[in-house]
Order: C-alpha cells, then structure tokens, then sequence
C-alpha cells in the first residue's frame, strides 16, 4: 500500500510539474494576466504536493520499520511447545545432582583408590529424584505468590494442574531420599544421612512456605550449603564407607575445600538466573540480590565470583588441601568463566539475551566439577605410580 501511494503522488507530481512547465510557456509568449495567474498557481500548487510527497515517502518508510519491529517482537514472544517443554523440564540443571557426587566420589577415590558404580548409580538416581522435587515444588510456590504468572516455561502453567505437580513434586522427593537412606545405610556411614537431611532442608525453607527465605534474597547461601558442604561431603563419606577400607571413614580437607568451589559454581547459577525477571520478583516483593542491587552491580558480583572462584582454586592447590593436578585442569575452564562474565557484562540489561546467562553458569559447573573430579582422580593415579616406584 506503501509503495503504491508513493507511485501515485509521484505521477501526479510528474503531470503537475508537466503543465506547469507548459503554462510557464504560455506566459512567456502571451500578455494575459490570468495566464500568469495560473502560472503562479499551478507553482503554489507544485510545491504543496512536492512536500506531501517527500512526507508520504518518510511515513511510508517509518511505518514499515515500526511493523517490522512489530513482527520481531512476535517472533520473539511465540515460543514453540517444544523450546517451553525442554525449558520446563530444566535437564542442563540437573548437572547440579551430578557434581556433587562426582566431585564426591572422585575426592572419596582419592582416599581409597576403590569406586563402586552400584553406590554412584543409586546416588545418582536418588539425587535426580530430590532435584526434581526442587524444581517443580518451586514452581508450585512460585505459582501461589504469582510471580510465576507471565512465565510460559512454568509446569504448573504448562500442565494446568497445580494439585499434581504438587503431588509429583514429593512423591519425587520421598523416592530420593528413601533412595539416599538405603545407600548410606548399605554403606554402614549414618553421618552421610544428616549432611543430606541439611542439604534437603536448605532446599525446603529456600522455597516452602512458611519460610520462603529466597523471597527475603537468602536463596544463593543456602544453595551453597546445600550442593557444596552438605552435599559434596555427604556422597564422599557414603562413596568412601562403601568402599570397605576403614569402618569410620574421615573427613578431609580435600573434600572440604573441593565442595566449596562446587558451592561457588551452583549459587553463580541461581544468581543469574534471576537477571530476566528482576521486575516480575518486584512486582510480588521477592527481594532477591538482583533487586536489591541491580542489574550493573549484579554484573559486577558475577565478575567477582568468577575471580574468587579460580582465586580460591589456586589458594588451595599452594596450601595442598587440593593437589596440584586440580590446578592444572580446572585452569583449562578459565575460557569458560570468562565468556560468563564478558556475556553478563554486555547483556545485563538485555531481558531476552540475558537469559541465556544461567545456562552460561550451568556449562561452567559442569566443566569446572569434572576438571575438578579428573584432578582428584589424576592425583591418585599419580600418587599410586610414585608408591610402586
């Protein structure tokens, strides 16, 4: 329609400048005055129209951009089922049941020199169990406060039924513990079961009301108790039990200082994941750290993180709670945790781009924790060499 208008009033200029022209002809070769007074007219009349022209063309121009704008923003909003189903099911996430107890079994092996893959599939299974509970049980409680109300990912949204995911949520974590139980037991270690139940509790009063504590901006130091000293020790000391070599298996200053750097790597994962909906946590007064700090600052303790994380990496390996081969390996991530914070840096204030920031997190916990369980590993191996020399 655009391009049509702009043809016609081009034409009409075209026979207006024409006659015009011709009647600037006449007047030259006649004295009427009416002939010059139609000369002067048709120029008025020329000029008017060469303006609604040019005015037409920029209108024309603008409008088109302004739809394809609009077309942009549709293309952005309309999500297909299948990319809300795999946000919805969170399987990238789920790395956070699987360094734990990697990094848990590796420091374990480090120890004894023995794994048993029947202990490390039953853990595996157990904690999938208890991070599914997390995952839906915190979108149920999301869903109540309504925070979760323009969230098209959301399973309570997508299956519309709140009751049972409810259900499915706890059902997943009665498996999952039962699960974690039988393996401890089986390991003959009962401390194993009160740093889970810690773990576990953490996960509840994060989320479950009448606490809710991520609401009050507590969520990332529970994360960290949670996957990090809880968590990591718990599968080391069931892991090492298992294992047979002593009866009341120690702990270690290896497994104490590995299950803090995993604590860093997952609460960097909760803490970006809150940069796209820092107004929908306004909106229902859920405090987290983004809101109190921004997005800029936000930016900043992601940077920072980052740093401590390798900082801290480094600072054990020299004070040997951590061997040397951890250094090594978990310094081939340093590219990896800078695309972390060049990514944030630049698209903090970009809703659509930086929600890509928490899978950015999720790929540097998991290559971080298997540098970090290879270490272990390779520390033994090495440790075993020099001992038959």
């Amino acid at each position: 329609m655009a391009a049509t208008c702009c043809n016609l009033t081009h034409s009409s200029l075209f026979l207006n400048h024409h006659l015009f022209k011709r009647c600037h002809l006449v007047s030259k070769g006649s004295k009427c005055s009416s002939i010059s007074s139609v000369e002067k007219f048709f120029h008025r009349r020329f000029q008017v129209e060469r303006r609604h022209h040019y005015l037409n063309v920029e209108l024309s121009s603008s409008s088109s951009s302004s739809s394809f704008e609009d077309v942009g923003e549709e293309i952005q909003e309309d999500v297909s089922m299948e990319t809300l189903i795999w946000r919805a099911i969170k399987l990238p996430i789920y790395s956070v049941a699987l360094v734990p107890l990697t990094v848990g079994s590796a420091a374990a092996y480090l120890q004894t020199g023995i794994f048993s893959a029947k202990c490390y599939v039953v853990l595996l299974v157990s904690s999938v169990l208890v991070i599914t509970w997390l995952n839906l049980s915190n979108d149920v409680y999301d869903f109540d406060t309504g925070v979760d109300k323009n969230k098209k990912e959301s399973v309570v949204n997508l299956v519309g039924s709140r009751t049972g995911i409810f259900v499915v949520a706890y059902l997943c974590l009665a498996l999952g513990f039962a699960g974690l139980t039988w393996a401890a037991i089986e390991a003959g270690n009962v401390r194993s079961v009160l740093f889970l139940t810690c773990a576990i509790i953490c996960g509840y009063i994060y989320q479950c009301p009448p606490f809710r504590l991520s609401y009050q901006g507590l969520g990332e130091p529970l994360c960290f108790a949670a996957f990090g000293p809880f968590a990591t020790t718990a599968f080391y000391l069931v892991h090492g039990s298992a294992s047979g070599v002593t009866n009341h298996f120690p702990l270690s200053g290896t497994v104490l200082s590995a299950s803090i750097l995993v604590g860093f790597t997952t609460s960097l994962i909760l803490f970006c994941s809150h940069f796209h909906q820092v107004d929908g946590d306004k909106e229902v007064g859920k405090l987290s750290p983004l809101v109190r700090l921004g997005t800029e600052k936000g930016a900043e303790v992601v940077k920072v993180t980052v740093l401590m994380l390798y900082a801290l990496l480094v600072a054990f390996g020299l004070s040997k709670t951590l061997p040397l081969t951890c250094i090594f390996v978990c310094a081939l991530t340093l590219p990896v945790g800078n695309l972390v914070v060049r990514f944030v840096e630049e698209n903090h204030r970009d809703k659509n781009k930086i929600f890509m920031a928490k899978y950015f997190c999720v790929r540097l916990h998991a290559l971080f924790g298997a540098a970090l369980a290879l270490g272990l590993i390779l520390a033994r191996m090495v440790n075993t060499r020099l001992l038959l020399r």
